[in-house]
């Protein structure tokens, strides 16, 4: 069992566990992840690592109420256990002194670009980082990515904060700019966002690395649930990734796969909900 020593709402739906796994701690580099299932029936879910600290034994995960498991997960307290977190799992994120390296972050993954922008600042590389969130009221650590970065841009699609629209403009901005050359660009958030970013970067010829989060089950190479197309390359995403070249994904096959229990998923949500309020629905019941 691993405890939850502290949770922290970040927003209201986006929520921080730090957790008691001194194994897993011990060994985290920044772009892995960690696989934890809640409860004997319950369903294995991949979790990006936020952050960590080897000397209290602790990692940091932060996740957003999108589905069944992470709706349940959202009602654990401090002081809760947490059956199964299994990892780091993945490869870590390639770091070296590239130059200036842009760190595109969209909705809760800007979780998962601080170790990332932290790492790149401590090889010596000038990091410039990318924060969009569609409202203010979505924006979250903020003052953690400012603290690795040279330089941190803030987008909201709604304007409410920062420079209104999506992190692709900015990152245009950038490359665009004659006193300034991006050796690397790094992308993480939604799919259809780093896509966005991938084709943004492309015509510049800069190389752009994204973490991709297909439907994954074992996170070991087994069940094969999370393949991506490399280069006309199936890969899986668990061993052979998270991160890949951006500009080889096939970014369509990707998305088409995500959406392939949408429907399943709705109506767990739906049926759980339905057993918590007390409420029998025949037709969810048999969904």
């Amino acid at each position: 069992m691993y405890k939850i020593l502290k949770r922290n709402d970040l927003t209201p739906n986006i929520h921080l566990f730090e957790i008691e796994a001194p194994k897993v701690a011990a060994r985290a580099q920044a772009g892995q992840f960690i696989i934890l299932r809640h409860g004997e029936n319950g369903e294995r879910i991949p979790l990006t690592l936020a952050d960590w600290d080897e000397a209290r034994g602790v990692v940091t995960v932060v996740f957003m109420e999108v589905g069944l498991t992470t709706s349940k997960l959202a009602l654990l307290k401090e002081g809760d256990a947490i059956d199964d977190f299994v990892g780091p799992l993945g490869l870590p994120t390639h770091i070296e002194k590239f130059g200036t390296v842009v760190c595109a972050a969209g909705g809760f993954a800007v979780a998962t670009i601080m170790p990332i922008a932290r790492a790149l600042k401590q090889a010596g590389n000038h990091v410039i980082s990318i924060v969009g969130m569609r409202s203010k009221e979505l924006l979250f650590w903020e003052r953690e990515v400012g603290a690795h970065s040279d330089e941190l841009i803030v987008t909201t699609d709604d304007g409410s904060y920062g420079r209104k629209g999506l992190v692709t403009e900015p990152l245009r901005d950038l490359l665009s700019a004659k006193d300034v050359q991006v050796d690397r660009v790094i992308a993480i958030g939604p799919t259809i966002m780093m896509k966005y970013c991938c084709l943004v970067t492309q015509p510049f010829g800069v190389k752009t690395i994204a973490s991709l989060n297909p439907i994954m089950v074992d996170g070991t190479g087994m069940c094969g649930c999370c393949r991506v197309s490399v280069d006309g390359v199936t890969r899986f995403a668990c061993v052979d990734g998270p991160d890949f070249d951006g500009h080889a994904v096939d970014w369509d096959e990707l998305m088409a796969r995500q959406k392939a229990y949408q429907e399943e998923e709705k109506k767990a949500v739906q049926h759980w909900q339905c057993q918590r309020s007390g409420y029998h629905d025949p037709e969810l019941a048999h969904a």
